[in-house]
């Protein structure tokens, strides 16, 4: 593991592995974006680790190296500011290493209602889910043009459904992914709006939203969710809904009436899916 900003020598099995191609996970730390990297690191990627917290990135870095002997690096950064949104978009156009991969993992949820919250809480979570993503793949999107590359935008279900400021954030993101993929799929850009239900991870418990009242069986495992997400961006799928809970939401988001569509969405949280940032 090294820090993205070292520039010390580089160890031998980093040598080896300066053919590899590279994948970079937003929210990177813990649950989700940890199985994003276990997964990619099997598959034979060189990972780029992003989060705010520095010590459960190192976690992460240590566990991928020694378990499938890859070069990770670590990049502190907070998305919801434009000068760490910069910091990862050098990263990701760094010719040394070019990104082959972006994952757009990082996110926060909110308990209150939108009446209930203070903006600055609603601002910084707009930052994260949305523009940070956005601002991410704008960067990314001339490199991976002129030699491909991959997107996958951890979305949620709640993106499909009328689910508040935060399924507002996932909806745009869903939105954009779907049009970035038909946009650029023939230029050899795949884009994955993966959008998820209720995960099994404490990402709710963090937000402070109370799920102690759904079955075990509305949960997917976090593994289950990175490889469907990085099966369907190879495959070039544009959306992709792992679990049998979130499938079955997703259809009926386009069957119920909106009357009763508006009833579920009332009981929140229909999910809340993404990482910490």
């Amino acid at each position: 593991m090294k820090n993205t900003d070292d520039r010390s020598s580089t160890s031998s099995y980093e040598q080896a592995s300066d053919h590899a191609p590279v994948a970079l996970i937003t929210g990177a730390s813990s649950q989700l974006g940890a199985a994003f990297a276990r997964h990619l690191a099997a598959q034979g990627y060189r990972l780029v680790l992003t989060s705010r917290h520095l010590d459960g990135l190192a976690a992460v870095a240590e566990d991928v190296e020694s378990r499938y002997r890859v070069v990770t690096e670590t990049l502190v950064a907070d998305l919801a500011e434009f000068a760490g949104r910069q910091r990862v978009i050098d990263r990701l156009v760094n010719p040394r290493y070019p990104v082959q991969m972006l994952v757009n993992n990082a996110g926060v949820g909110l308990a209150e209602d939108f009446a209930d919250s203070d903006w600055e809480t609603e601002a910084r979570m707009i930052e994260v889910n949305f523009t940070a993503p956005m601002h991410l793949i704008h960067g990314a999107l001339p490199a991976f043009l002129r030699r491909g590359g991959r997107i996958v935008n951890v979305c949620s279900i709640a993106g499909l459904f009328p689910d508040g400021s935060y399924g507002a954030t996932k909806a745009g993101l869903v939105a954009f992914s779907r049009w970035a993929h038909a946009r650029y799929h023939a230029d050899g850009v795949n884009v994955t709006a993966l959008c998820p239900g209720l995960l099994d991870t404490d990402f709710h418990v963090n937000s402070g939203v109370d799920v102690s009242h759904r079955p075990k069986w509305s949960f997917t495992e976090v593994d289950q969710v990175a490889l469907e997400g990085l099966a369907a961006v190879h495959k070039g799928e544009p959306l992709c809904i792992p679990g049998r809970a979130a499938k079955l939401l997703a259809r009926s988001a386009k069957v119920l009436p909106n009357r009763l569509v508006a009833s579920i969405a009332r009981k929140r949280p229909l999910t809340g899916s993404s990482e910490q940032d």
